[in-house]
């Protein structure tokens, strides 16, 4: 209650209160015994001291009065009210769209993380994650892709939602995975994103695409998809992961060979003005995306919206209370009297 009172109680015109100043030293003056004059009747003790009694009486009763009246007049005068503040944000943010390998050799464990292996598809999660958490005002969707892909989330500002389906990103074991189909279709992915990105009323439309291997299933090509973006205005970044000694388990291919295809990455960057970017540890990847995210900047602006509840109407009214007794007060003394 208390905290709920310091938050929000303001006075919008403050400088009414330095009429307390005056008010103060007029009480102390008040209650300063001014010079006494006096007239001795042996005879009349019994109305000396009822003179005292009404003179107590005035200022015990007559002189609190006025003085509460005036608190609260001038407390009116500087308008008390009760302040509500609302944090408004305006922004002509980019819509992105995150094509996200999920194929097999994102399982490779070529990266580190305070000293312990990391896999591929874990350091490519929190990394983007964190991407995500940059850009509240941009909205973002999500395709999943291997051997073809899958949308996994739409393009949207609920972020809460965005992460449930990165964190729930999952290779495909046994059948079982965000996507079945065995390969890699970079060429449909990107083909995918841009269909979602197009038609779209943003100042500027991205694809930002995560993989470790070569396009080797689909049914577009990369290089296809890269013409097609193109012509959609729609940039794209294409981020390669993973060392090159990076080798997937002799369970996934019986022969194990590193599949990137750095030049068509480069190539899919280039011609849709985009960049390319190869990350070979997680400090790599962290900056890659800290890159994208100082190129690809969200215009805002936060407007602060104030809702005053004016009070000043108790305070006057206390004040008139104060007075009304007063007035009632001196009509009594004067009808005693």
């Amino acid at each position: 209650m208390i905290e709920d009172f310091i938050e929000h109680f303001r006075f919008a015109q403050p400088g009414w209160l330095l009429l307390f100043v005056p008010c103060l030293l007029l009480l102390l003056l008040r209650r300063g015994r001014g010079a006494t004059g006096a007239v001795v009747f042996p005879n009349l003790g019994v109305l000396l001291s009822l003179g005292k009694k009404v003179s107590r009486l005035a200022w015990n009763v007559g002189v609190p009065l006025v003085f509460t009246s005036l608190v609260f007049a001038i407390l009116g005068m500087a308008r008390p009210v009760w302040r509500k503040e609302y944090q408004s944000r305006i922004a002509s943010g980019i819509d992105i769209v995150l094509a996200f390998d999920v194929s097999l050799s994102m399982d490779i464990n070529d990266f580190r993380m305070d000293g312990r292996p990391m896999r591929r598809i874990d350091a490519a999660k929190r990394v983007v994650d964190a991407f995500i958490s940059r850009r509240p005002d941009d909205r973002i969707g999500l395709v999943a892709f291997a051997g073809r892909p899958v949308s996994v989330s739409p393009i949207t500002l609920d972020h809460d939602w965005l992460r449930l389906g990165l964190d729930g990103l999952r290779l495909n074991r046994q059948g079982i995975g965000t996507v079945e189909e065995q390969g890699t279709a970079i060429g449909s992915a990107l083909a995918t994103a841009a269909t979602r990105l197009d038609n779209r009323e943003a100042k500027s439309k991205i694809i930002v695409l995560i993989t470790d291997g070569a396009s080797n299933s689909g049914k577009i090509s990369p290089l296809e998809a890269a013409k097609h973006i193109k012509t959609l205005g729609i940039k794209t970044y294409t981020v390669a992961i993973g060392t090159k000694k990076g080798r997937v388990s002799r369970g996934i291919q019986t022969f194990p060979r590193q599949e990137f295809d750095l030049p068509t990455l480069q190539k899919i960057a280039s011609e849709t003005r985009g960049e390319h970017f190869w990350a070979q540890s997680l400090e790599d990847l962290e900056n890659n995306f800290q890159t994208i995210d100082k190129l690809e900047k969200t215009e805002s602006r936060s407007l602060t919206v104030t809702d005053d509840r004016e009070l000043y109407g108790w305070f006057v009214g206390f004040s008139l209370l104060a007075a009304m007794g007063l007035s009632v007060y001196i009509s009594l003394n004067r009808t005693v009297s």
